[in-house]
């Protein structure tokens, strides 16, 4: 994104008047056409849509014609407690967020309206679930920004999270309003893969830890269904607590179900029916603060192998568990029904391909029969099949890419698997293929080959050998600085840049720039461009 004279002195401009500027506030009163003001050569407008939803979009002077429409990711759809800390406090809001980071850090935006660029994004009528309502809103947010601004000639749909469901939910039904696609850590998954994620991790807590929490079966009472959740989130955090004070000693919680309380009668560490949990539902074992391959001074060698994969899957299950309950929660009063349905899971077949990789940590063969038979002994959970018939709808994409399309992911995410990313780039490997069958077919015809165009790129944040702080006590340091590769959504503003740089360099060219100008720009910021690299696919969908 090289800027002009003329760009470097609005830039100027452009970061006092944006500064301040984080969640743009919006009238609340919905009205036909925003209200903008211009200052120091910035135009700044909110307004609010047909739907209610506020919305709010910058561009400088020197506009060049191309607007980033941003979606933000995930907000519960219930106002969170401080007494469920960490979870907590929140307060639902749906303030219109324009661009990346902007609630922490504003350069992302600047910098783009310095170059020329737009900026654009929604709140949404609705949080939790809301693919109808953001599809509706960003549709209706492209024709506001261009009636403000007529000379705009492309749109970059980007968006963090489910905001990247967003981007490419828009991208697929609305082909001809975007021109170029960026998905940070989509939470963009096949039908209700990434449902039974949550769902099949929060299953084997209720199995094993606490039979008293629910995966589903929420009440239709908005008021009831509320307290349900925070029922449920209180029971999660408290189990978490109880499994991490006994991770070195093996002690299980005193709210383990029947079945979990006969595995620790046959003396099964609580550690290890934890991390068989966490294998069978596909949950990393490497977090924020566990490498996997570091141990304290003293425990060098056995750390890594007996506990470390345990304390990773204790530290992501935080994420997973309790936005799991949110979700899951959500989805049934969308649906209109139970959603989760593990009636035909094998769990056996899924903990048989990791077994011998954790075989220390699960502690042997025979504690993983254990396992296994604990788990076939305790009642499934029975969808609504009308309520999944409703889940496509709902959060289904085809993964259909039509649009130059940049997705960047960590290796070792918590909360939306990485395994989401592979499936899209083993979907499009299949379109592609047949693309180019079809380009070979039509070239005995004409005798002139048109080779077809790639459209996706991954930039992968991948997760270091070794990253793992311990305090004096021997314990992993939950204060330390995240390892990379790690987290969700933990990208800096230099990551987006370089995306939104890779993305407009490719529409300005008519395709992506060579693999060398990719790799370069992606090192940089601390990506790497691998074509080769692989993570495992949802366990749902192995």
């Amino acid at each position: 994104m090289k800027i002009s004279f003329k760009s470097r002195l609005v830039s100027v401009f452009a970061v006092t008047a944006i500064a301040g500027t984080v969640m743009v506030g919006a009238p609340t009163v919905a009205s036909a056409t925003p209200q903008c003001a211009t200052a120091n050569f910035v135009t700044r407008c909110a307004g609010v849509g047909s739907d209610g939803a506020p919305y709010s979009f910058i561009a400088a002077a020197n506009f060049n014609g191309t607007v980033f429409l941003y979606s933000h990711g995930v907000r519960p759809a219930i106002d969170i407690p401080a007494t469920l800390a960490p979870v907590g406090p929140y307060t639902k809001t749906n303030a219109a967020e324009p661009g990346p980071l902007a609630s922490t850090d504003l350069s992302v935006m600047n910098k783009l309206v310095a170059a020329g660029y737009g900026v654009a994004g929604s709140g949404f009528s609705r949080q939790g679930i809301n693919t109808t309502e953001a599809l509706a809103a960003n549709k209706e947010l492209i024709a506001t920004f261009k009636t403000k601004f007529p000379t705009t000639k492309s749109v970059i749909a980007w968006g963090a999270s489910l905001g990247a469901m967003h981007s490419q939910k828009l991208a697929e039904t609305n082909p001809e309003l975007v021109d170029g696609v960026i998905l940070a850590c989509p939470a963009a998954n096949p039908q209700d893969a990434l449902m039974t994620y949550f769902g099949d991790a929060l299953w084997g807590f209720k199995a094993l830890f606490d039979p008293t929490i629910k995966v589903g079966g929420y009440s239709t009472d908005p008021v009831v269904r509320q307290q349900e959740q925070y029922a449920n989130i209180g029971k999660i955090l408290t189990v978490l607590s109880k499994l991490s004070a006994g991770l070195v000693t093996g002690a299980w919680p005193d709210t383990a179900s029947p079945a979990g309380k006969a595995l620790q009668a046959a003396g099964i560490p609580s550690r290890s029916a934890l991390l068989a949990v966490g294998l069978m539902a596909g949950v990393s074992t490497r977090s924020k603060h566990v490498d996997g391959t570091s141990g304290p001074a003293g425990a060098a060698e056995t750390y890594p192998l007996a506990i470390a994969p345990a304390v990773a899957v204790l530290e992501n299950m935080g994420a997973t568990l309790n936005y799991g309950t949110l979700l899951i929660a959500d989805g049934e009063l969308l649906a209109g029904g139970k959603v989760y349905d593990n009636t035909k899971t094998d769990y056996a077949a899924r903990l048989a391909t990791e077994a011998d990789l954790y075989s220390f940590a699960l502690s042997g063969n025979s504690a993983v029969a254990g396992i296994v038979n604990a788990l076939a002994a305790t009642p499934r959970e029975t969808a609504n099949p009308a309520a999944v018939a409703k889940i496509p709808s709902l959060v289904g994409l085809s993964g259909k890419i039509t649009k130059p399309t940049i997705i960047f992911q960590a290796e070792s995410e918590e909360f939306v698997p990485a395994s989401i990313v592979q499936w899209y780039i083993d979907s499009y490997a299949e379109q592609f293929a047949a693309e180019k069958a079809k380009a070979m077919a039509e070239a005995k015809k004409t005798r002139s080959y048109v080779a077809p165009t790639n459209n996706l790129v991954v930039l992968w944040a991948k997760t270091a050998a070794k990253y793992s702080k311990f305090t004096a006590a021997g314990t992993p340091d939950l204060t330390a600085t995240p390892g990379a590769g790690t987290g969700h959504c933990l990208f800096t503003a230099a990551q987006w840049l370089a995306a939104a740089d890779l993305m407009t360099a490719t529409l300005a060219n008519g395709k992506f720039p060579l693999g060398g100008k990719i790799t370069t720009t992606a090192r940089k910021v601390g990506l790497t461009y691998d074509t080769k690299f692989r993570v495992p696919v949802f366990k749902s969908l192995e």
